[in-house]
């Protein structure tokens, strides 16, 4: 075979193994379909989306209005993870709907606050004046903790994380506690004096989470984490997502772009 042959026949075999390959590439890309809340979680996963294309996964990202849905499509297998909760939550929906579905990594924390359209500061809210909460148990019973920590409620003891209104034993303001949909809450600012708003709706309804009369300290079970179905949590995939997620260079966006109203944490 002459030199010239034997480079032809080269060249055209290089090109059928590449032809070959192709299919076999794609065929290794694993599509991720993640669960979130508008506002800064579909944010940061927008920036861990093409970290995570470079390694072989494609990330959906598919926004979810309420709290509950996403948990109830990952557990159906109409995703495969979602970010958008915290552990209290998160273990207060596997107990009360028999979810097969838990905590694979943290992600951000988000600082509660009480918000109002009508006052500057929380001791210039009159006696009697309405409150809005969350009506989950979680995000209601944080709001709680919250007006307790500031002094402005007492509760019983023992309650844990997720007392209702039925557990406060002392309201010294008189206050009238009325439960919503947590994606509501941002809402009733024009009905009510103030209203306990999650940072991801506070962030999306355009309200500056700094303005807060009254805000959670960053401490405790809140920071929010990625789930899984518990069939899926030893995949490979699942340890990448995570792991990317969880870079110094999403923590350098997280400072650069929220300033502190989120805060990464892990």
């Amino acid at each position: 075979m002459s030199s010239i042959t034997r480079r032809a026949a080269l060249a055209a075999s290089a090109a059928l193994a590449l032809t070959l390959s192709i299919p076999a590439l794609a065929q290794t890309t694993q599509v991720v379909r993640i669960g979130v809340s508008p506002g800064p979680h579909a944010e940061i996963l927008e920036k861990v989306k093409p970290l995570l294309a470079q390694k072989g996964i494609d990330l959906k990202i598919i926004e979810f209005s309420d709290y509950v849905v996403p948990n109830q499509a990952l557990d159906a297998g109409e995703l495969e993870a979602n970010s958008f909760q915290n552990k209290p939550y998160l273990d207060n929906q596997v107990k009360d709907r028999g979810f097969k579905i838990e905590s694979v990594g943290l992600t951000v924390n988000f600082p509660l606050g009480i918000y109002s359209a009508k006052y500057k500061s929380w001791a210039d809210v009159p006696d009697g004046s309405s409150v809005a909460i969350q009506n989950d148990p979680t995000n209601g019973g944080r709001a709680l903790l919250l007006l307790q920590d500031k002094g402005v409620i007492k509760l019983k003891d023992g309650v844990g994380f997720k007392p209702s209104p039925a557990d406060i034993v002392a309201n010294p303001k008189k206050l009238k506690i009325i439960e919503v949909e947590a994606a509501q809450t941002p809402r009733t600012l024009a009905d009510v004096a103030a209203a306990a708003i999650n940072t991801n709706y506070a962030v999306d309804a355009k309200i500056e989470p700094t303005s807060a009369i009254l805000r959670e300290d960053p401490k405790g079970p809140y920071v929010n984490l990625i789930a899984v179905r518990t069939a899926d949590k030893d995949k490979p995939w699942v340890k990448t997502l995570v792991e990317t997620y969880q870079t110094p260079e999403i923590k350098a966006f997280v400072a650069e772009r929220f300033k502190g109203n989120v805060l990464a944490g892990w």
